[in-house]
């Protein structure tokens, strides 16, 4: 068989076996098979790129990044439904829909009439989307945006399997030109569990509720999260048809895209009657909580099209639809102890222990208390009778306490002054909550080397913009630290030789992969004061701040015995280049730099550097034989008469004898500040082949610009 009649064949095979799974629910082969017959589609259309299809089944688990969100404009907006959350305002609602329907002085529309005048289905609690197809053929889904614009998210929802990217035309159901379908993409609950299971065991702070996760999996440039993250559809609605007879009713519609092979949910049900549309609501929240989806209450809505049209819409809102809104169930119990649990990223989370309570159909032991400064809103105690509820039905939260309950000499819940892992000084965000704690968002622990974090640093840390060392990556890193050999901090990476043979007797090592890790953990000792305080993840002093740190003291001694205000840019900026050169005791005259840090962050990394383990791990550092010096400090004093000092430059399209990075580096060791985008404080675009929209707004600017040939010849001058 030809390369291209298999690829067809295999595309056709695995759009059906995905009808099968997702929406017929009757598999029509294993997932290995599955698998299998994907691997063997994607080997071919590697090897065939001629016949590349955005719209293939293996656009399932995620293409290549986007650079950025296209906003569209709806074909038909996409508005809001009202709500209400009791019944008396939905027998209102329904009143009010027949009365205008069948006039005010006659019966209702449906009254004593057996047709179905009402369509009942859960609501959802995921993102709105509009799925375009245009010939059969998924061509774009945009978010709600604000109703008349949305923004472009087909790259992450062409990964949702369950949705077809073409429409099957086999059934008997006439493919209209064009087709959109409105529905709500979801996480489904289970895989929101697997999810959060998988973020804390890496140390990550679990996402509060599916639909937020939902909602930023959808907003990631990388396709291959949403595909990772194994997101849903449901269709519940519809945009533009380009025939107008293609259905008469919202059923009818329902019926023919779920043949086409459109996912939809099977609790729909069609009514008659506000009595029977009650009935129905009673039904769907008892047995919302079986669903593998979050719902927060029930839609309504006229069945027929014809009615709709003729009700017509609000500014805001259609009036022959309505959502009745479930109430969150709220349980009442004990509070028995508050954990304080530190993130990946320092963190510091407050998880409240609770007495068993049955809640939304599940037990209840554990609650999140969000931060600190709620919990100084709340006044928690230990022993207080809390009121709990489930944030987006999943996530058990406390949201209050019944004071009159308190016992006697309960004791105060009250954050933790220093790291609960590591005894570290803790960053309290905003700084200004210290004198407002209940406005307190978070408080994190600025050791890079707290064991809670230490995984990530280490990863970090080695890589190859940080200190560069060769075959220990991610990997090999957690294969150590599953061994008996420590690698706990930072320092450790440097007395990995003393483990030289217990290394080679790890899987996949071997003496040539650990003589070459060796050797390039020797010469990363050499990196500089720059590279290791960009290494070590420190907080709030990335790779920019550590070089411009390291351009204004001439090594970690000094910068530990600076005074505060000495962090600060602005002080920095007004000194003399005497006073400079006095503090310092360079005998060249230097040019002025901001160090990156401003008020706050500055006393942060201030902190950080006086503490304990911050000591400890420099003077570690010292022993071990790693320059502490900075290497940028005499770059800069040198730097004075370049052409590039002073000036804030932008790089643009791609170079021939440099890499961005490389030559951003350069730049900066010649007194140059390298930007990321063009603004009227830019001085200079050096443009490479393909420069895009930087070159074209530095050129409507009146930037200057230099082409590589201009760059090469200013930096053989310099």
């Amino acid at each position: 068989m030809k390369p291209q009649e298999r690829i067809n064949e295999l595309r056709d095979l695995l759009a059906r076996a995905n009808k099968a799974y997702y929406t017929d629910a009757d598999p029509i082969m294993s997932d290995q098979e599955f698998d299998t017959l994907l691997k063997e589609l994607e080997h071919l259309e590697q090897q065939n790129p001629q016949y590349a299809d955005p719209n293939s089944p293996t656009a399932r688990v995620g293409g290549e990044p986007i650079s950025g969100f296209e906003t569209k404009k709806h074909s038909i907006p996409m508005l809001s439904i009202d709500n209400t959350y009791s019944e008396q305002e939905l027998r209102d609602w329904v009143s009010r829909t027949e009365r205008a329907i069948g006039g005010s002085s006659g019966p209702g529309l449906f009254s004593g009439s057996t047709e179905s005048g009402y369509v009942c289905e859960p609501k959802i609690d995921g993102v709105a989307m509009s799925i375009r197809y245009e010939s059969g053929e998924f061509v774009q889904a945009l978010t709600r945006g604000d109703g008349t614009e949305g923004d472009d998210v087909s790259h992450a929802v062409r990964t949702i399997r369950s949705l077809p990217l073409r429409l099957d035309s086999s059934t008997g159901v006439e493919v209209p030109d064009v087709l959109e379908v409105r529905g709500e993409v979801f996480i489904p609950l289970s895989e929101f569990t697997r999810i959060n299971e998988q973020r804390e065991s890496n140390g990550e702070d679990p996402f509060m509720n599916p639909r937020n996760a939902c909602a930023g999996t959808i907003k990631q440039l990388d396709p291959k999260v949403a595909a990772d993250r194994n997101l849903g559809f449901l269709a519940h609605g519809i945009g533009e048809v380009s025939e107008p007879d293609f259905a008469t009713s919202f059923s009818d519609f329902i019926r023919k895209v779920q043949q086409m092979g459109l996912p939809t949910t099977d609790q729909r049900r069609s009514v008659a009657g506000v009595d029977a549309i009650l009935t129905e609501v009673n039904r769907i929240d008892t047995v919302r909580h079986e669903l593998d989806y979050a719902t927060d209450g029930v839609v309504i809505r006229l069945d027929n099209l014809a009615l709709q049209e003729m009700l017509g819409v609000t500014s805001k809102s259609p009036r022959w639809i309505i959502a009745y809104k479930f109430p969150a169930e709220r349980k009442t119990t004990v509070l028995i102890d508050v954990a304080h649990q530190v993130g990946k990223t320092g963190k510091i989370t407050p998880r409240a222990t609770l007495e068993p309570v049955l809640l939304a159909g599940t037990t209840v032991t554990h609650a999140t208390l969000h931060n600190y400064g709620m919990v100084r809103q709340r006044d928690l105690h230990i022993g207080d009778t809390v009121e709990v509820e489930k944030a987006g039905e999943i996530i058990p939260q406390v949201v209050g306490v019944l004071l009159s309950n308190r016992p006697t000499g309960a004791e105060a819940v009250l954050p933790p002054e220093t790291c609960p892992e590591c005894d570290s000084p803790l960053e309290v965000e905003p700084l200004e909550s210290l004198e407002k704690p209940e406005s307190e968002t978070t408080r994190r622990c600025v050791n890079p080397e707290c064991p809670a974090q230490i995984r990530e640093k280490l990863v970090w840390f080695v890589g190859r913009r940080q200190m560069d060392i060769d075959s220990l990556g991610e990997q090999t890193i957690d294969q150590i630290r599953s061994s008996d050999i420590p690698l706990n901090h930072f320092a450790d990476i440097y007395r990995l030789h003393e483990h030289r043979d217990a290394l080679t007797k790890l899987d996949r090592m071997g003496e040539k992969k650990v003589e070459n890790m060796l050797t390039s953990i020797e010469s990363s000792k050499s990196r500089g004061l720059s590279r290791l305080l960009g290494a070590m993840g420190i907080r709030h002093v990335g790779t920019s701040t550590a070089k411009a740190l390291a351009r204004v003291f001439p090594d970690y001694d000094s910068l530990r015995s600076a005074e505060l205000h000495e962090l600060m840019p602005m002080a920095v900026n007004r000194m003399s280049g005497k006073k400079r050169l006095e503090l310092f005791g360079l005998q060249e005259k230097i040019s002025e730099y901001e160090t990156g840090l401003g008020e706050d962050t500055a006393n942060v990394f201030y902190n950080y550097l006086h503490s304990e383990s911050a000591r400890d791990t420099f003077e570690q550092f010292r022993k071990l034989g790693l320059d502490l010096s900075s290497q940028e400090f005499v770059e800069s004093a040198q730097a004075e008469d370049s052409v590039f000092a002073g000036k804030t430059i932008v790089l643009t399209g791609s170079l021939e004898r440099f890499t961005r990075p490389e030559l951003a580096e350069k730049l900066e060791s010649m007194g140059a500040k390298v930007s990321s985008s063009v603004s009227k404080k830019t001085d200079l675009v050096i443009a490479g082949e393909a420069a895009g929209s930087k070159l074209t707004k530095a050129e409507s600017l009146g930037v200057q610009v230099w082409d590589e040939a201009r760059l090469l010849e200013e930096l053989s001058e310099d």
